[in-house]
């Protein structure tokens, strides 16, 4: 939604700034597009390996989608985590097993629609459940274990909201490339009346125009919402992270979700005594 209106006001602006004095013919070079965008998604795929690459294509709906995560979301998270805790407390850690192995037919997960159809997001938290149920005590070295696998996970999204990013830095200079063109065509026609070098010229530095606007209107901003859609999709783990910890160092139910709960962002936190009431209607198996 607001990526859609920052790309309209971005637009608007330049046009509105632009049409009312500027000839808009001029500004349509599309062998200049064709050097600065062509030479910016070669250079692309040159700096980047497949799963970079694809990375970048599969989120680039996160733009319009927006926040991963919203106040229902957490809710729903934080109300199964009770729900396994409490299970592991009155039953056993062995009887999370047949939940875990199989989530996607578990009784108790299918409770919670949203967080199964995060696939990541359940497999992160039945491996670790899997692993206390093996006999893992120790919460220091089980929270050594998360820190380095959410670090991983981390490396991996920046790498490719940085990618975009160094797309958009390489863009200006791609453009002055396209204007050095420009000029050398201009000098090959330097024979030519004044009103035709005018034109020649004009277009040259059209190149230079178009390879900072896509730059900084289009391809930065991209790279910087990528790394904050990826920074908030970071917090959901670490929400589980919490809980869990919490859990495997001999917390009631309740207490453990609390932790988890106050990890999270301001805007996205529901409140204790949501949180609560939440729980208390929490389903049983």
């Amino acid at each position: 939604m607001f990526w859609i209106l920052g790309v309209v006001v971005v637009f608007g602006s330049v046009a509105g700034g632009y049409l009312p004095h500027g000839e808009p013919g001029i500004l349509f070079q599309p062998l200049e597009y064709l050097i600065i965008l062509g030479a910016g998604i070669g250079a692309f795929l040159q700096g980047n390996p497949k799963w970079v690459i694809t990375g970048v294509l599969a989120n680039l709906g996160a733009l319009i989608k927006g926040a991963p995560y919203d106040k229902k979301a957490y809710s729903e998270l934080l109300t199964l985590m009770y729900a396994v805790f409490k299970l592991a407390k009155t039953k056993g850690m062995i009887a999370l097993e047949p939940h875990i192995e199989n989530p996607k037919d578990s009784a108790l997960f299918q409770n919670f629609p949203s967080f199964t159809k995060n696939h990541h997001a359940m497999d992160f938290m039945c491996d670790y459940l899997r692993l206390m149920t093996m006999g893992t005590e120790n919460p220091h070295e089980m929270e050594n274990l998360m820190d380095q696998d959410l670090e991983t996970h981390h490396h991996e999204h920046h790498a490719i909201a940085a990618a975009v990013t160094t797309l958009g830095e390489a863009l200006p200079a791609f453009g002055i490339v396209a204007a050095v063109l420009g000029v050398i065509v201009t000098m090959g026609s330097i024979a030519e009346p004044p009103e035709v070098l005018g034109g020649l010229i004009a277009a040259a530095l059209v190149g230079t125009f178009f390879g900072i606007f896509v730059a900084y209107g289009m391809f930065s901003p991209i790279g910087t919402n990528l790394q904050q859609y990826f920074e908030a999709d970071g917090k959901y783990y670490e929400c589980m992270k919490v809980g869990m910890l919490a859990h495997l160092q001999g917390y009631a139910p309740a207490v453990s979700v609390e932790f988890a709960r106050k990890i999270l962002y301001s805007h996205e936190r529901p409140t204790f005594a949501e949180v609560e009431e939440a729980c208390n209607n929490a389903p049983t198996v």
